[in-house]
């Protein structure tokens, strides 16, 4: 199996990773299409194998609801959907069972350490089936084209902002990182249509992001937003929404793999922004290139 897929890739099929995209719209469906998803979450493999008929049947759905739920999650019709489960089920195969990757008490240094890592492989990889190149490329127009870069967010989103600042900041680009949420707000009311907000929030429903997005759309500015693949606050007032994913541990260690997404849609953004106007960005790199060597501390 795993050959066919990795045959199904070289031929220049995307793979979509079907799972993960029903887990993330369940809290926005409706009351028949939440039963479609619950019965597909839990019975992935025998989905798979099942005609449109079988699978209204055994969710107690009409073959029209499902239909139109795999259009709204981005399949243009059935068999195309149930390819592309089929091969991620594959996939998912090779992988270590997610429950016994969750940390215990009693576990071992080496141990956490294989999690962790796993996780963060997981949710990489997750986060990549969700980006949508057309939407990075317009996001990266968007940053050309501005006078000025504002980065927002809180708590672990706002780290994410800070580095993506410093990357920006390498370039020559005039940017911006505030790390009092008063200060934020100031700078939403200051921004022009000349300039772009990226408001980085994996909910989509941080009542003080949300506030700097509307600011920021009733003044004309373009919102690029860096969330979760579901309908939010924040992903209805951006003009770009660059989905990430998070498989997080059960064990309350805080917002662990959403900031490796995070980071990781932040270096798509600023690898592709340097491509665009490589010259001048490189320039910017050479110049700004702090010694590290002969320094006295």
């Amino acid at each position: 199996m795993k050959k066919n897929y990795t045959n199904y890739i070289k031929r220049g099929n995307k793979v979509q990773s079907v799972i993960l995209k029903f887990r993330e719209y369940l809290p926005q469906a409706s009351g028949t299409e939440k039963g479609v998803i619950q019965y597909l979450l839990a019975h992935p493999e025998e989905v798979a194998a099942m005609s449109i008929r079988e699978f209204s049947a055994r969710a107690f759905a009409s073959a029209s609801t499902i239909t139109r739920l795999c259009h709204k999650i981005g399949f243009s019709q059935y068999r195309q959907f149930q390819k592309a489960l089929m091969y991620e089920n594959a996939l998912r195969k090779e992988t270590i069972n997610a429950q016994n990757c969750e940390i215990q008490k009693d576990d071992s240094l080496e141990l956490l350490v294989d999690k962790i890592i796993y996780k963060s492989i997981l949710s990489l990889e997750d986060t990549k089936s969700l980006i949508d190149t057309a939407v990075l490329d317009q996001s990266v127009d968007l940053l050309l084209r501005a006078q000025k870069i504002a980065f927002f967010g809180v708590g672990a989103s706002l780290l994410v902002g800070k580095d993506a600042y410093l990357k920006f900041l390498r370039i020559n680009k005039p940017c911006l990182a505030s790390e009092d949420l008063h200060s934020q707000l100031v700078q939403a009311k200051n921004m022009t249509g000349d300039d772009v907000g990226v408001v980085i929030s994996y909910s989509g429903i941080t009542s003080e992001m949300v506030e700097c997005a509307q600011i920021m759309k009733s003044a004309n500015v373009p919102v690029i937003s860096i969330t979760c693949f579901r309908e939010s606050p924040l992903s209805k007032l951006a003009d770009c929404n660059l989905y990430i994913s998070a498989t997080e541990f059960e064990f309350r260690t805080g917002k662990l793999s959403s900031r490796i997404s995070q980071l990781a849609v932040i270096d798509m953004l600023y690898v592709a922004y340097v491509q665009r106007d490589y010259d001048a960005c490189m320039g910017s790199l050479k110049r700004t290139f702090i010694s590290k060597t002969g320094r006295e501390f």
